[in-house]
C-alpha cells in the first residue's frame, strides 16, 4: 500500500471517528507517516476535495491546522453544493468524481450518471473546440444537474 493510501485511509478514519469533520497539523501527521508535509496536501487535495463531497479550509502558521469536512446533506443540497463547486471550466475526469460522489450519496442514480456522461464526455462535445470544450461541459452539467431538484 502506498504512502498516500495509508494517510488518506487514516484521515478518512479519523472523519468516520469524529462524525464528518476533523482538523490535523500538516507536521504532525507527515511526522506520524515519515513524509513531508507536501505529502499531506497532495493527500488532502486529491482526495478530499469538493469533488469528493470534503470541505477543507486551512491556517497557516504556528496554531495552524487543516479542517475538513464532509459535506452531509440532503440529497437536493448535495446536487446545489456540486453545482456551485463546478465553477466556470469542467475536464472529463473531474465531471465524472463530482458525479460518483453524487451517485455514492444517494443524490444521483447510476442511470442518471450514465446519461449526464453520455452527454458532458469528450465523444459528445468532439465538435466543440478545445479551447471552450470544458466551458460548454460545465455549463450543461449545471443545467442537467439543477433540473434534478426542481
Amino acid at each position: 500500500m502506498r504512502i498516500s493510501d495509508l494517510i488518506a485511509d487514516f484521515i478518512g478514519e479519523m472523519l468516520e471517528d469524529t462524525g464528518g469533520q476533523t482538523e490535523i497539523q500538516r507536521a504532525d501527521v507527515a511526522s506520524r507517516f515519515g513524509c513531508v508535509p507536501s505529502q499531506i496536501n497532495y493527500v488532502i487535495s486529491t482526495r478530499f476535495s469538493p469533488e469528493h463531497g470534503y470541505v477543507v479550509e486551512s491556517r497557516r502558521g504556528g496554531g495552524g491546522y487543516i479542517r475538513i469536512r464532509r459535506v452531509q446533506a440532503d440529497p437536493a443540497q448535495m446536487v446545489m453544493h456540486t453545482v456551485n463547486a463546478i465553477g466556470d471550466v469542467l475536464d472529463e475526469k473531474t465531471a465524472r468524481a463530482f458525479l460518483s460522489n453524487l451517485v455514492a450519496a444517494g443524490a444521483l442514480d447510476a442511470g442518471s450518471e450514465h446519461l449526464i456522461m453520455a452527454a458532458i464526455g469528450d465523444y459528445a462535445l468532439r465538435p466543440v473546440e478545445k479551447p471552450v470544450r470544458d466551458m460548454v461541459r460545465a455549463s450543461i452539467i449545471k443545467q442537467m444537474l439543477t433540473h434534478f431538484i426542481q
